[in-house]
């Protein structure tokens, strides 16, 4: 019997409470018999249901499969659903089922287990993605799921993308078909073009419903455009501009600013982090771990700007980084979101939670959860979501006690009068608005954090970008006046600009995307593409359901586009005209060519916010201080939003230790 026969045949005799989902046990009678059985009693079933959704099983829920002379009666439990997990559950050698019962019962083998169970589907029935090539599958349970998803599988991508090249197939978890890819014309169709076809998986919106509540990262469709419009306005330039006005008072000796309590936002919180710095290293250099520092000033910015909320006073003192359990609990949230741990918690057991209706059956489950990990993500979620309503309710009282303006310019506030003057049709529900305060403050703290991180990483590697990068804002600020730089000046430094655009091409926080095709569709390439039959083609067809994985990576380093020196840092490469293929290319991207913060109606609604953030850090930073490596291995995980850990120390838990010492000016 074949090993992958076998295994089917061992779990249905040992299952006891069904698998993922199904429930499926050997049927007593003898195969032909109730083979015969089967077919006399779903005929009609069959002959009127549609094969391709939930009613196609038999009138009890359950079909038949047969492997190896033995028959199985498999019966879908109530929370099964149709996902990449439960799209898995069976492999059978391709063939079986046509050489053992297709010729004696076509309408049973062919259609029930073709398309009724779409687990069967990945190995019986062929498909128009077996013809992509793609790298070996190393495990039958796994497929290429551990791989992809290696916290440190920085290398596996690289050497995939330069073996396949931007198209490849790639297999999830029990034989599942997904594609691998980075194709210029293939990502504007599925980003932009066909953007409402090709939308966010299933398990994604589930997951993050449960997490963030009804914010833009828990939603979809209308509901989404909805939202994204009301929080459009408060993203603009011209926002950016006013939270970022410099300080009206400069100490030419901290360059920070002294007793101006209406100093804009960005530049007043970052000044608190130049004080705390400052006396950690007045009188020698010291090894500061600056990970927690971009984290805690990127929590507070996106607390004062986003929410008119301080949650960090950033002051070095013991025990003020955990003052607010809030701080507390969504710096620890940022560490578990990563690894095939996270990966399948995510995708495959909350979206399982999501199906029960009732929020306090929700609860009953999580909480009975076998999993520290569970338990933990479970209060830290209390937490945020607790936080979140305070200081919704809060804003709407003092915005109905000042007659609907109470002069407060922060993101939660703009939305709140404006939701409240919008008309019914585009009003968003209280449920909606609290679930924007976890949802930005999770996106604009991890990634930023990550991206300013490895700046400064990258700096202390090349020392003479840095003081190039420190020679041009000293430059900047002296022909100024003394004073810090305003938006406008602040974004127009090339150099600057340079480094902060390569840091997020080659080094993108989020190096991978998901979508998932809603129907069959075709998918064009901007290359043809050889199949492993030899013969070249230009598009390729979608089956509906097919999970897509973009690679942010791929498409930010391609060396087709980028030259020969692609994955290399190389700020001076955006000081001339780039490559010309770049252009030609016509990435999706809304940012300088790359994909970073993707694009179409699902791009970082914040890329402008997160850009300011870290050109006003760096250019107080740097003319304050130097920064260096210290003696400790640095490996920067890559799965889930991209992190520095100290070589042996907790995954969960990152850091960045870097000594650092005062520039004398």
């Amino acid at each position: 019997m074949h090993k992958e026969t076998q295994t089917i045949v061992t779990l249905a005799e040992n299952s006891t409470n069904g698998v993922a989902g199904m429930d499926f046990k050997p049927v007593e009678n003898s195969p032909k018999e109730a083979m015969d059985a089967a077919v006399e009693n779903s005929v009609n079933e069959l002959a009127t249901n549609s094969v391709n959704d939930d009613n196609s099983y038999f009138e009890d829920g359950s079909a038949v499969l047969l492997v190896e002379d033995r028959l199985f009666k498999i019966h879908k439990l109530p929370f099964a659903r149709r996902s990449i997990f439960f799209d898995s559950l069976f492999s059978l050698p391709r063939g079986t089922i046509e050489q053992e019962g297709q010729d004696e019962h076509p309408i049973l083998c062919g259609p029930l287990l073709g398309d009724t169970c779409p687990v069967v589907r990945e190995y019986v029935i062929k498909s128009p993605l077996d013809c992509v090539p793609g790298p070996p599958v190393p495990s039958f349970i796994t497929g290429n799921i551990k791989e992809l998803f290696d916290e440190y599988g920085w290398k596996y991508h690289h050497n995939i993308m330069e073996k396949y090249g931007s198209v490849m197939k790639v297999k999830g978890l029990l034989g599942e078909r997904l594609l691998y890819l980075f194709d210029p014309k293939a990502l504007h169709h599925i980003l932009v073009k066909d953007q409402y076809i090709y939308e966010e998986a299933p398990a994604f919106i589930a997951s993050n419903k449960l997490i963030f509540g009804e914010g833009l990262l828990s939603t979809l469709g209308e509901q989404h455009r909805k939202q994204r419009k009301m929080l459009n306005p408060v993203f603009s330039i011209a926002h950016m501009r006013e939270m970022s006005m410099p300080p009206p008072l400069v100490d030419s000796s901290l360059h920070s600013t002294h007793g101006s309590s209406s100093a804009p936002i960005f530049y007043e919180v970052t000044s608190r982090l130049q004080k705390s710095i400052l006396e950690q290293v007045k009188n020698a250099p010291q090894e500061i771990d600056i990970l927690h520092w971009m984290t805690r000033t990127a929590l507070e910015l996106i607390g004062q700007s986003g929410m008119g909320y301080s949650f960090d006073s950033l002051k070095n003192e013991a025990g003020s980084e955990d003052s607010h359990s809030y701080s507390r609990s969504v710096k620890r949230f940022s560490g578990l979101l990563s690894g095939p741990k996270a990966f399948i918690l995510a995708n495959y057991i909350f979206p399982i939670t999501n199906e029960f209706k009732f929020p306090k059956f929700k609860r009953w489950i999580v909480d009975r959860l076998p999993s520290s990990f569970v338990r933990e993500l479970r209060d830290i979620v209390d937490v945020m979501h607790e936080t979140a309503v305070d200081i919704c309710k809060t804003k709407q009282r003092a915005i109905a006690d000042s007659n609907g303006d109470d002069g407060k310019k922060d993101i939660i506030s703009i939305l709140m009068r404006a939701n409240a003057s919008a008309a019914e049709e585009d009003r968003l529900s209280d449920e909606e608005v609290f679930g924007q305060v976890a949802s930005l403050t999770f996106a604009a703290m991890d990634t930023t954090s990550s991206a300013l991180s490895r700046i400064l990483c990258l700096l202390a590697e090349h020392p003479q970008v840095q003081e190039k990068l420190r020679e041009e804002l000293i430059t900047a600020k002296r022909e100024n006046g003394g004073e810090e730089l305003d938006y406008d000046r602040l974004v127009s430094l090339p150099y600057l600009d340079a480094v902060c655009r390569e840091t997020l091409r080659v080094y993108p926080p989020l190096t991978t995307a998901i979508r998932i095709a809603r129907k069959d569709m075709v998918l064009p390439l901007s290359k043809p593409l050889k199949t492993t039959a030899g013969t070249e083609v230009t598009d390729l067809v979608v089956p509906n359901g097919t999970t897509i994985l973009l690679s942010v990576l791929g498409a930010n380093t391609n060396p087709e586009m980028w030259g020969d020196d692609s994955f290399e840092w190389k700020p001076e490469r955006w000081l001339s005209p780039l490559p010309e293929k770049v252009g030609e290319a016509h990435m999706p991207g809304i940012y300088s060519n790359l994909m970073t913060f993707l694009g179409g109606s699902r791009a970082c609604i914040g890329f402008k916010f997160s850009q300011l953030e870290m050109k006003v850090v760096l250019s107080i930073l740097l003319t304050s201080f130097k920064f260096e490596h210290s003696d400790k291995q640095i490996l920067w995980k890559m799965s889930g939003i991209a992190a520095p850990i100290v070589e042996g120390q907790d995954v969960t838990r990152p850091s960045l230790p870097m000594v650092i010492s005062r520039v004398k000016l």
